[in-house]
């Protein structure tokens, strides 16, 4: 099996090397690069083409938030976890709205942050879901109309949203459904393809965003 690979940016070397120490001592991760800056993660996520990367938000030269935007304009770019001190950082919930795939607090437990690097790999469930819509609820902005895309779901899809909006994984869906988890990622994976979303915690800004939460 390939590993995951990760790349780490954060300005203070030491805490690179705790999590770097973490992450290596798992059979399927790898670390195969990191950055002090936002700029620096350009060149080194550009060259290794990591799979996650972990971001800090609150760097010099260039901040995690910039860094996030422009790596997410790139084609097919990596997953993007903010690393934060703040379980309500208003920095976070803009680069999730840009399209950072969760968010992490730094003095995560070693357990939970390499489960979050597996979850945001696999895309079956949101990275700390409770925390994440608080999140949102914290920092809401003006509720859209709701886009003629979230029409053209069927009615067994808007379950299936409904859901996944409220950041119950694809295991958790499929025992409230009676459904595999096989089916229930085909859902998924066919909402976000309607709605024009690239993954879960998309679709929870989208709930947010439209009043569907």
């Amino acid at each position: 099996m390939t590993p995951i690979r990760v790349v780490l940016v954060d300005d203070q070397s030491l805490f690179r090397a705790g999590i770097r120490m973490v992450v290596d001592s798992q059979p399927d991760l790898e670390v195969v690069g990191e950055a002090g800056d936002g700029a620096e993660a350009l060149a080194v996520v550009r060259q290794t083409r990591p799979d996650v990367v972990l971001m800090d938000i609150r760097m010099p030269v260039m901040d995690g938030l910039a860094a996030t935007a422009e790596l997410l304009a790139d084609p097919d770019p990596p997953r993007i976890v903010m690393l934060t001190t703040f379980d309500l950082d208003e920095a976070a919930a803009r680069a999730i709205r840009q399209g950072a795939s969760g968010f992490l607090l730094k003095d995560a437990d070693p357990e939970f942050l390499l489960a979050a690097i597996r979850t945001v790999h696999s895309g079956s469930a949101v990275i700390a879901a409770s925390a994440t819509r608080e999140l949102f609820a914290q920092f809401a902005e003006p509720v859209a109309a709701v886009p003629d895309s979230y029409r053209d779901l069927t009615e067994r899809e808007r379950e299936i949203f409904a859901l996944a909006a409220r950041g119950l994984s694809n295991a958790e869906i499929a025992q409230r459904e009676f459904l595999s988890e096989a089916t229930v990622k085909t859902h998924i994976s066919r909402i976000l393809a309607k709605l024009g979303l690239r993954d879960r915690v998309q679709l929870v800004v989208f709930a947010f965003t439209h009043g569907l939460a």
